[in-house]
């Protein structure tokens, strides 16, 4: 009988695109995945600790697999993910009964879990492991880690000092995705544009995704999540001309004072954001652009976060991601900064931004009612509807029965803040 595996995950698409490879590999040994961990074998808990809303999250998750594990000690469990690191020894304490904890795409101690492997996987990146694909679209990490050390961020702490990965094991790793139906790729980075700067001949993004656009099947090629320092002219540049480009940017600001940004060691002032804003608009006048932004930072005023409103005002972000801040242990902030902003005020403050983001999005998502847009259908909702995205990111929810994976033309008759719905301009055309 076959070993069962459960893969649990919270957090970024990092970790999604980790727990893809990992289940990848666990099926080149020959297992099964189950949808419960209490039919499983082995369960892995795939952990984020960027927000202590997701580190709650797993900690629930630890505490029904504990029950599992002392009702049939032969389970194997591991922990994975940016939890694992400097905590370790705590979370060790805390969770006797874990086998096994890994820091992020360190799979080998949990494979050997599962057996002694019978095959070289190719040491960290696994080039010759690719995830099955169960859809029309799918993450590609291509640069691990981060060099950026802000204040709050646990990240570079956790999954450890940018490293590119090599343009051709990239192009093999989409063109096998392309091979397996998938039409559209999201290439993945803390810092998606630091690609390619520790690489012989130091490509840059716009080079891979020059390289990408030459795979035949690939219609569609997204990036997250950028950093306005790293985002050069000539990356920009590549977004414009390349039609396969999707132009939509997450682009996160953090904050809208200079003395905030500069205590949270972004890197950048609040004019030299706006200017790279204006950069993108120039270029792609319609692109979509998505922010973050963390409220109750240290030290935070009144004032301060008022700075943060107007600059959404003025930049009028097609999506806004809301957080308040909360002290991730081992970071610059929580060693250096008492969290002094109350937690009425950090929600109070949190609301407001939420309320400016729903006018706006709203306002801007009113404007495409009456166009056509061409989506990829990317799967079907709860409510049995097709549903798929612009090339500037907007979601759009479709009226009637329509392939998943096809890329139609829709005419979008209803905005709502959050999302489009569309009917199809031809229901027997389909643009492939």
């Amino acid at each position: 009988m076959k070993e069962r595996y459960f893969l649990w995950t919270v957090g970024c698409q990092m970790n999604i695109a980790d727990s893809e490879k990992l289940a990848a590999g666990f099926e080149r040994l020959g297992m099964e995945s189950v949808s419960a961990a209490e039919g499983a074998d082995i369960v892995v808990i795939n952990t984020c600790s960027v927000r202590q809303h997701a580190e709650d999250r797993a900690y629930s998750q630890l505490g029904r697999i504990r029950l599992l594990k002392e009702a049939r000690p032969s389970l194997k469990v591991a922990v994975m993910g940016c939890m694992v690191g400097m905590r370790t020894r705590d979370l060790e304490r805390r969770f006797p009964f874990v086998d096994v904890f890994a820091p992020p795409q360190q799979f080998k101690s949990i494979m050997e879990l599962v057996e002694e492997p019978m095959e070289d996987f190719g040491g960290e990146f696994w080039p010759a492991t690719f995830a099955v694909p169960e859809g029309p679209t799918a993450f590609v990490p291509v640069v691990h880690g981060c060099d950026k050390f802000c204040t709050y961020c646990i990240v570079p702490y956790r999954r450890g000092r940018e490293r590119s990965r090599p343009v051709d094991e990239i192009v093999r790793e989409v063109s096998y995705l392309t091979a397996n139906d998938v039409r559209e790729v999201t290439l993945l980075g803390q810092t998606v544009e630091a690609y390619g700067h520790d690489l012989q001949g130091t490509p840059d993004l716009g080079d891979l995704m020059r390289e990408l656009s030459s795979i035949e099947h690939l219609s569609r090629i997204r990036f997250l999540t950028s950093y306005p320092k790293d985002m050069t002219s000539r990356i920009l540049e590549a977004v414009a001309e390349l039609p396969k480009v999707m132009e939509c940017f997450s682009l996160p600001v953090q904050a809208g004072s200079d003395a905030v940004l500069q205590s949270m060691r972004r890197g950048y002032s609040k004019t030299e954001y706006i200017e790279k804003v204006r950069e993108v608009r120039t270029l792609m006048p319609n692109a979509g652009i998505t922010t973050d932004v963390i409220v109750g930072y240290p030290g935070e005023t009144d004032d301060q976060f008022g700075e943060t409103l107007q600059l959404l005002e003025d930049l009028r972000f097609d999506k806004v991601h809301t957080a308040a801040y909360s002290a991730r242990p081992g970071t610059i902030a929580d060693r250096k900064f008492p969290d002094d902003v109350p937690t009425d005020v950090k929600s109070e403050r949190l609301h407001r931004v939420q309320a400016v983001e729903e006018r706006i999005s709203l306002e801007l998502n009113e404007a495409y009612l009456g166009t056509v847009e061409i989506i990829l259908v990317e799967g079907i909702n709860k409510r049995g509807q097709p549903y798929g995205r612009t090339r500037t990111g907007k979601l759009v929810n479709v009226d009637t029965a329509a392939r998943v994976g096809s890329l139609i033309d829709v005419s979008i008759n209803h905005a709502g803040p959050f999302a489009l719905r569309g009917a199809p301009v031809d229901s027997l055309a389909v643009v492939t």
